[in-house]
């Protein structure tokens, strides 16, 4: 069948080695030089943002963030049981929840950096969860680091008693 055509063999040759070429430049050599340049635009970009740290107004914007998330966090360490206290007696409050217990500071849960308050409620399950959950986004009183839901049984001369208490473990930043 290659006889009868009219070409000579050598342009069979070549027209051959070009749709190799064109095969090959498309099944593999496209997405190779497609990746060298990606990889020299990224490193083109990473060069020129290697100073970036070293930029006051990102440097000013990022501590600024910083302070804010701190401040989430932070109390005044001299008025945390007045203030701090008031205000998480109001939230209970609120929620029909009672504080029944708050334990004098233990030097245990103090650092040179933190306060840990221990706090103890009793109310029913979806009045202690809705307090919770307003501890967690107010200002000002700390971070809650922990919180238990313990049934407490009180035993009469007549019957047994059963509080829903929840223990909550506060955290202030010095």
């Amino acid at each position: 069948m290659l006889n009868k055509l009219p070409i000579k063999k050598e342009y069979l040759l070549i027209i051959a080695s070009l749709l190799l070429l064109i095969i090959s430049y498309q099944l593999a050599f496209k997405k190779t030089i497609e990746a060298w340049q990606v990889h020299s635009h990224l490193k083109k970009e990473l060069s020129q943002s290697a100073g970036l740290d070293l930029q006051p107004a990102y440097l000013e914007r990022k501590n600024h963030n910083i302070d804010q998330i701190i401040g989430l966090y932070k109390t005044d360490t001299v008025a945390f049981r007045s203030n701090a206290i008031n205000t998480i007696a109001s939230i209970a409050e609120k929620e029909n929840v009672k504080l029944s217990a708050v334990p004098t500071q233990d030097p245990i849960y103090q650092t040179n950096k933190f306060i840990i308050q221990k706090l103890d409620f009793e109310g029913d399950y979806f009045a202690l969860t809705r307090m919770f959950n307003q501890l967690q986004s107010t200002k000002g009183i700390g971070m809650c680091r922990s919180a238990v839901f313990k049934v407490l049984t009180t035993r009469t001369s007549t019957d047994e008693v059963k509080k829903l208490v929840l223990e909550v473990y506060l955290e202030a930043v010095k």
